[in-house]
């Protein structure tokens, strides 16, 4: 391991579904001058994704968590004055209300149609979005180190994110229904365990020299190195709608890598859990999100997930001081006392009901309501 501290540098990814501000359903084929203007706009930091209905934002690699916050609603507002004259608006959640995702049109790419006849079917329910974190690590050893540990945090990471609790019309029960379609695609989930970069890179080139992937890239882990930036990638969160909701977990993400970095500094680690029970509260997250309990594995009993997140919060506080992004942190009570975007879209939607809305009308008011929060609080610094 090299004797210099990583960068810990911050970039985000952000996945976005296009809704015609009409219909509020999802705009299959947006108009290419749409795409066009973002990506020149962007300087390329906007880019069609699988679907033509579907947008990623990547901020620049950036030295803070506020400053890939700024960057980050930087691009936000461009798409969202963009699509806004051409009568849509992006919707930063990881699945729509209500579209249909049998209507989708795959983007004209050749690593896109090669995906779509690889994956089939699977492919075809792939109507979802993500956002993933990159935390520059410099050294692989270390990347693959902290992989190994931040894997217990996984669960927590996407408790917090929870965005996707409807699908095609369906009120689905989970709080993040997207992790069951992206779960059907090989290579995703739990990473496994490696003792070195060199033994990752041993399995991944017995992968590629048989042509089963192309790259290190079709490695869809939950939690990987990136393939091809020296950084660890966090890609479990579901998109979150909340500018704020974003930047604080990022600040949680690269907070938890410099806690952890710490701890090898003084020979210690966090204590490595099967995947068997991570996996349990992985699906404990999917389902019930924020509001459930989650198994706090040194105890060996069920804890209620606030509590899990607060002891989170007096873990990282130091690091999240020393990075500068303790305000960004603490927004994590905001999130518990409001609920992440899933538990905002199922209120809204009951809301609407209540007040003699159809089934329909409901949706569409949920879709209303993510338009309204993905372009809100793009300007100043986030929460005080």
């Amino acid at each position: 391991m090299s004797s210099a501290a990583p960068p810990f540098s911050v970039g985000i990814e952000e996945e976005y579904l296009l809704v015609n501000l009409d219909s509020r359903d999802v705009d299959e084929n947006p108009p290419a001058p749409l795409l066009e203007e973002c990506a020149r706009r962007s300087a390329g930091q906007v880019n069609p994704r699988f679907l033509r209905s579907q947008l990623e934002a990547s901020t620049r690699p950036c030295a803070s968590v506020r400053e890939a916050r700024a960057d980050l609603a930087r691009l936000r507002a461009i798409i969202c004055e963009v699509a806004g004259r051409h009568g849509c608006a992006p919707i930063a959640a990881s699945t729509h209300p209500f579209a249909k995702s049998t209507r989708q049109i795959t983007t004209e790419r050749e690593q896109y149609f090669a995906l779509a006849n690889e994956m089939q079917g699977a492919a075809r329910r792939l109507m979802v979005c993500g956002m993933h974190v990159h935390v520059g690590i410099d050294d692989d050893d270390l990347r693959v180190d902290l992989m190994n540990q931040l894997s217990y945090f996984v669960p927590h990471l996407l408790a917090l994110s929870c965005s996707s609790p409807f699908w095609e019309g369906e009120r689905t029960g989970l709080m993040s229904f997207r992790m069951t379609l992206f779960n059907s695609l090989p290579r995703t989930g739990l990473p496994e365990r490696f003792t070195s970069f060199a033994e990752l890179k041993r399995n991944l080139d017995m992968l590629i020299r048989n042509g089963v992937i192309e790259d290190a890239g079709k490695m869809w882990w939950d939690v990987r190195p990136n393939p091809h930036h020296p950084a660890l990638e966090v890609r479990v969160m579901d998109s979150c709608t909340s500018i704020d909701d974003a930047a604080c977990l990022a600040a949680l993400i690269v907070s938890l890598a410099r806690r952890l970095y710490r701890l090898k500094l003084e020979n210690r680690s966090w204590r490595i859990y099967p995947n068997t029970l991570i996996a349990e509260n992985r699906w404990r997250a999917m389902r019930y999100g924020v509001e459930g309990e989650l198994l706090d594995l040194a105890h060996g009993q069920l804890v209620a997930f606030p509590q899990l997140v607060r002891e989170l919060i007096e873990l990282v506080r130091e690091d999240a001081a020393e990075l500068g992004c303790l305000r960004e942190l603490e927004h994590l009570d905001t999130i518990l006392l409001h609920g992440t975007s899933a538990h905002r879209q199922i209120r809204m939607y009951e809301q609407a009901r209540a007040g003699g809305a159809s089934a329909r009308e409901a949706m569409q008011a949920v879709v209303d309501f993510l338009v309204r929060d993905t372009k809100a609080h793009l300007t100043g610094e986030g929460p005080e």
